[in-house]
């Protein structure tokens, strides 16, 4: 009863165990490229001597705990082999968030706009 089955099994298994090389990516897969991937993204912040906090602000979708620890294995490399951070020599993509004391200034500006004298054509009257 169960002969026929047999081989269309054994083919269905070979076919399925071979999914890395047709580029089907698993769970594990995935998670495992992540975790490298936010590991890279920690030890690339700290050779750029970049604080792990704004590390986790230009990067909010990786892992934290494996940024810290990628973070953490650059830090002690670099200790140990006496090498200097490197400075970014690109600004940041997205721009820095505006500080909560520009729109008071842009409200300092508006006043002193309506602080000035009217202009010559308001005060005259028509003849």
């Amino acid at each position: 009863m169960f002969r026929p089955l047999l081989p269309a099994m054994f083919l269905a298994a070979a076919v399925l165990s071979g999914c890395e090389r047709l580029g089907i990516e698993t769970p594990e897969l995935l998670a495992q490229r992540k975790e490298a991937e936010s590991k890279a993204i920690g030890a690339a912040c700290r050779h750029a001597a970049r604080a792990i906090e704004d590390c986790y602000t230009l990067n909010k979708k990786a892992d934290k705990a494996a940024m810290f620890a990628g973070w953490r294995e650059m830090n002690d490399y670099m200790r140990e082999n006496q090498i200097e951070p490197v400075t970014p020599q690109i600004a940041r993509a997205d721009p820095a968030p505006q500080p909560a004391s520009a729109p008071a200034e842009n409200a300092d500006a508006a006043d002193a706009e309506s602080d000035k004298p009217a202009a010559k054509g308001h005060g005259k009257q028509a003849s």
